[in-house]
């Protein structure tokens, strides 16, 4: 079972932490948020664990899932990949055929 984790909170954020704490195959460790007060909320209406550092929580998880606005998928991916975690990243992947390319290379 992989330890996950979700990058952004936001509607679809939602979702795939409600989905990922539902499934077998998934260890639903936590999410960070980049708004700690929505974050909060979350935590407190939904159970979910806030991690307020975006780089302990990938250190805590075998797979991130991001959820972010797209012009963060880049960031947050070459982020991921570089910590030699499995990546997950909601569409579109990148805001521009060059990021997404850089992301593919990473992943090899």
């Amino acid at each position: 079972m992989l330890k996950a984790g979700v990058l952004g909170a936001g509607h679809l954020g939602k979702i795939h932490l409600k989905l990922l704490q539902q499934s077998e195959r998934y260890d639903l460790v936590g999410f960070y948020d980049a708004n700690p007060e929505h974050a909060a909320q979350i935590e407190a209406d939904l159970g979910y664990k806030y991690f307020s550092d975006i780089d302990e929580l990938i250190a805590a998880c075998d797979m991130i899932d991001v959820v972010t606005p797209t012009s963060y998928h880049h960031e947050s991916g070459v982020k991921v990949l570089e910590a030699g975690k499995h990546l997950f990243i909601e569409k579109p992947i990148t805001v521009t055929v060059e990021e997404a390319n850089e992301l593919i290379s990473l992943s090899r």
